[in-house]
């Protein structure tokens, strides 16, 4: 992508046969410029009293999703590249040469379970045994019929606590009547890729989701729908219910009905609300509970979620890993926690050296962040130097 800032006005104007409404909607296109992640670009990243962020890995072109296996290996998805790479730690807080373990054009999706690893790309779910060395055996094709990508093609998934399979499948567009049942929609199945359902439906493109570990409920964010203005459709937190429809294309965060609808026409007792709102644009990507002891006690068993940022909101939000907070297993509130991505360089004038995607939990219980722009990885830490202060 070239330099520089691409920024436009969009009008919109919705006309329903109902009284004749018209709707104008107004948004922009704004992409901030990329800087290069150098030292003291990375010095300023923000973080909470105690914590400090340093580089784990880079030069890794489009690290997406993460997963770490049980000996401390990282799994990393590359979608431009079309492969996995496996990461180790040298002792020193750094990583190693990257080694390349599987190939799949468009692969995306990562998760262990056991001493197999589930991969998903576009259209295919694939699994493959880990050797002794941390290197991944032939890939199996277990699905290989999901959906289309059209506008959301990124697949991730998850072994839940069933023991069952969860698959996240976006919708084709913005908002649309989609033609396949499958389509925005969390899909779920036997290991072995058998006995395919809906578990939840009306999600326009989740890609972040976990079980809470005291409670064992399901949580995840989605991404809100686009052109209805700088500061619309805020992101959502939804606890996810086997059966549920959340809304999309047709109502969205607390009951609001999307202006390209018929409101008379809407029924919207037939959609289950999402539990907290996020800033608009902000495009949450992995999720992760805190289960670690690294972190203080306060921290454990909140998620924090990879927020990539955003290229229609104006000025730009996003770009940082926010915290979603739990008491008793109930969330109460989605903050920033690590910030500083985004750089304002002159009135109106924004740049970014990192789009955080995927998050993962270490063994000594710090966060990696990947960055598929710039092709780094961040490990946040607790308790060894200081860091800049909000």
């Amino acid at each position: 992508m070239r330099a520089g800032i691409i920024a436009a006005a969009l009008l919109a104007a919705v006309f329903f046969a109902i009284g004749q409404v018209d709707v104008r909607l107004v948004s922009h296109i704004y992409q901030p410029a990329e800087l290069d992640p150098a030292d003291a670009r990375v010095a300023q990243l923000r973080l909470p009293p105690g914590f400090q962020v340093r580089k784990f890995a880079e030069g890794l072109g489009n690290p997406r999703i993460l997963a770490v296996a049980a000996d401390g290996t990282v799994y990393v998805t590359r979608r431009q590249e079309g492969d996995v790479v496996m990461l180790r730690d040298s002792g020193n807080g750094r990583a190693g040469a990257p080694r390349v373990v599987a190939r799949h054009p468009g692969m995306h999706g990562i998760a262990i379970h056991g001493n197999r690893v589930y991969l998903a790309a576009i259209r295919e779910v694939f699994y493959a045994d880990r050797r002794p060395d941390g290197s991944l055996g032939p890939l199996t094709a277990i699905i290989k019929d999901l959906p289309d990508g059209g506008q959301h093609p990124n697949r991730t998934l998850a072994v839940g606590p069933d023991k069952m399979l969860y698959i996240t499948v976006g919708s084709t567009c913005n908002a649309c009547d989609e033609p396949n049942p499958e389509h925005a929609t969390i899909l779920r199945a036997d290991l072995n890729g058998q006995n395919r359902e809906i578990f939840a439906r009306g999600l326009r493109n989740t890609l972040g989701f976990g079980w809470h570990p005291q409670t064992g409920e399901l949580w995840s964010m989605d991404h809100g729908i686009d052109w209805l203005g700088d500061d619309e459709q805020k992101e959502e937190l939804n606890r996810l219910v086997r059966g549920a429809h959340y809304g999309w294309p047709v109502v969205y965060e607390m009951g609001r009905i999307n202006p390209r609808q018929d409101p008379t026409r809407v029924n919207k007792a037939r959609y289950t609300s999402p539990t907290l709102l996020y800033t608009a644009h902000a495009a949450p990507m992995q999720m992760v509970f805190y289960t670690g002891a690294q972190f203080p006690a306060e921290y454990r068993n909140d998620a924090f979620v990879a927020m990539r940022g955003s290229w229609n909101a104006r000025p730009p939000v996003g770009y940082e890993v926010a915290r979603v907070r739990f008491r008793s297993g109930r969330p109460v509130s989605v903050e920033p926690f690590l910030t500083g991505f985004l750089v304002q360089q002159g009135p109106d004038r924004w740049g970014h050296f990192g789009r955080p995607a995927g998050i993962a939990l270490t063994l000594d219980g710090a966060l990696l962040v990947s960055d598929d722009t710039r092709g780094v990885l961040y490990r946040v830490s607790y308790g060894d130097t200081p860091v800049t202060r909000r």
